[in-house]
């Protein structure tokens, strides 16, 4: 099948399921509640949806233990109501994704328990040692969620690798029957229609040979299973497998920089279509949210400038501010006070640059971070671990600060339908605290004013797929020096686009760049603000404007 890489001109919705709408009153979210609400998702002006895994699974880790690939989970409703689902949203011209994990499985999948039992030939469909001498673990790698990256199995007699939690045993890709059931479960979902996936940490799943300690002081070994010795190989077979589909792939790939991003998504025959780079999440931390520092936008520029100028022509972008990995972008990168205008200026920034962007469920209507007041509260497997390894001279309320600021919780609390009992989400006791502002933040009061930031998003997206310059046009960033303002162009031949925002709630005294007239363009988007005086204007708090200038021929919008 030829490939059309419609993925260029989409933007696509995260569902985070267990958290977007219960269509059958048990508290917890299901596709049920995302066949309801098809309607909704397409009027955002979106495309493709992507699903965060919907397999069966015991939820040590919110189904990223998998124990069951080729099937739907009774809890989100079972495979006849994804079938329908799939139908419905194909049938409103919107794609829809899974999200592939294949680094590791649940430890209750029956390849694991077979292979503990050393059943063939499922011996070695995961990555065994034998203790070292005096009971010693094989290497001193450590788990990104949950100790040391080792666990010992007592039927066994030997030690799994499981880079996440000790329930996620990691799969062992050099076994070529194990690449060969990943090639079933791709054809398994492409042959009924499913149009791509997100592919989960993919770029863990080759791991250096002979497994060796790291020198590391922390997080060791990531050097040693991340980008590994047969990485490209493998995907390459995979590749064979998809490019019998017009589909897409999305890399997700902790670590990465664009050359090395490239690597993946660049050349005559990409591995993969589309990588998820953390550097769009490290606008206020080290690498991760729990080694926070205040937020930079001299350093947020700088990472969404470089990873445009670096892949243009090379590689295409895929473009977030916010997914199921992260707490809520307002409550991060902008302000709650200013909760709407900061929502607009963090749209602009990034829904005008070149790329495929997600929006993920909630951050159309302004969702903030979710806080609760004890550690207890939270159900995040990795927000639990966290806390367990913060300092003992932290105080309780230092402890919770950071736990507020880093939680993946954060951003997984129900969404906000309207104001009724627990925000429209359920009409039982949702699973999950729902955030207690949804009175007033909520998609019904949203629906019909035109002022809202729901409907800010969906102007920003329908402008997006009208406006060829959003895909072809040069980038350039304007005051790259600034600290309160972000401003870039996108400059085709016949276009040009001009998008100022602001990060302060102090007033900035703008001026248009050398060659821009701005009585001359057409203001497409904005949130608020003043006239222009003098070719430029000085910013009201959060303010955000987007102008066209048509060098050519004038369009109509």
């Amino acid at each position: 099948m030829e490939r059309t890489f419609w993925y260029k001109d989409a933007v696509f919705y995260q569902i985070w399921t267990r958290s977007f709408k219960d269509g059958d009153g048990d508290g917890v979210g299901d596709l049920q509640g995302v066949l309801e609400k098809l309607d909704y998702i397409k009027s955002l002006n979106v495309d493709a949806i992507w699903f965060s895994p919907l397999y069966p699974s015991p939820n040590a880790d919110y189904g990223y233990d998998v124990m069951d690939y080729m099937d739907i989970s009774q809890e989100f409703g079972g495979m006849e109501i994804f079938k329908k689902v799939l139908d419905g949203a194909h049938e409103r011209g919107m794609k829809v994704i899974m999200d592939l994990v294949i680094n590791h499985t649940s430890d209750e999948h029956p390849w694991f328990q077979a292979s503990r039992r050393r059943e063939e030939p499922y011996t070695d469909y995961y990555i065994w040692r034998q203790p070292k001498r005096d009971g010693m673990l094989p290497n001193n790698w450590d788990s990104l969620f949950e100790g040391k990256a080792w666990q010992y199995d007592d039927l066994r007699k030997e030690y799994y690798l499981h880079l996440f939690t000790i329930k996620q045993p990691d799969l062992n890709l050099d076994n070529p029957r194990v690449r060969d059931e990943v090639k079933k479960i791709l054809r398994f979902w492409l042959d009924m229609g499913v149009d791509g996936f997100r592919e989960d940490v993919i770029t863990f799943i080759s791991k250096r040979e002979n497994l060796p300690n790291s020198l590391l002081p922390v997080v060791r070994g990531i050097t040693h299973y991340s980008h590994g010795p047969h990485l490209h190989e493998y995907l390459m077979e995979f590749r064979d497998v998809l490019d019998r589909y017009d589909c897409v792939t999305i890399g997700e790939a902790p670590l990465l920089t664009t050359g090395k991003a490239l690597e993946f998504i660049g050349g005559p025959r990409p591995e993969l279509d589309m990588m998820i780079t953390f550097q769009y999440m490290e606008g206020d931390c080290f690498f991760t949210e729990y080694a926070p520092h205040k937020f930079s936008l001299r350093k947020m520029k700088a990472i969404w400038s470089h990873w445009q100028k670096a892949l243009w022509g090379k590689g295409w972008n895929f473009l977030y501010l916010e997914n199921h990995d992260h707490p809520r972008v307002i409550s991060r990168y902008g302000s709650e006070k200013y909760r709407v205008e900061s929502g607009k200026a963090l749209a602009a920034s990034y829904l005008f640059l070149q790329g495929t962007p997600i929006v993920y469920q909630g951050q159309e209507l302004g969702m903030t971070s979710l806080r609760l007041p004890k550690i207890e509260d939270y159900e995040d497997i990795q927000t639990r671990n966290h806390y367990k390894l913060f300092s003992t001279k932290l105080s309780e309320e230092e402890k919770m600060e950071r736990i507020w600021k880093a939680s993946r919780d954060g951003g997984r609390s129900p969404l906000q339908w309207d104001d009724s009992e627990n925000a429209g989400f359920s009409t039982a006791e949702p699973w999950f605290t729902v955030n207690p502002n949804y009175p007033q933040i909520n998609a019904a009061a949203q629906e019909d004013d035109e002022d809202s930031l729901l409907n800010y998003y969906r102007l920003a997206l329908r402008l997006r797929h009208e406006l060829p310059v959003v895909r072809y046009g040069v980038y350039r960033e304007y005051m790259p020096w600034s600290d309160k303002l972000y401003v870039y162009e996108r400059r085709s031949k016949s276009q040009r686009l001009l998008v100022i925002c602001s990060y302060t709630e102090e007033p900035v005294a703008f001026k248009a760049p050398r060659g821009y007239d701005l009585q001359k363009g057409r203001l497409i988007l904005r949130s608020h603000g003043e006239e222009i005086k003098d070719n430029g204007f000085t910013t009201q708090p959060y303010e955000s404007r987007v102008y066209l200038f048509q060098d050519r021929r004038q369009i109509v919008i």
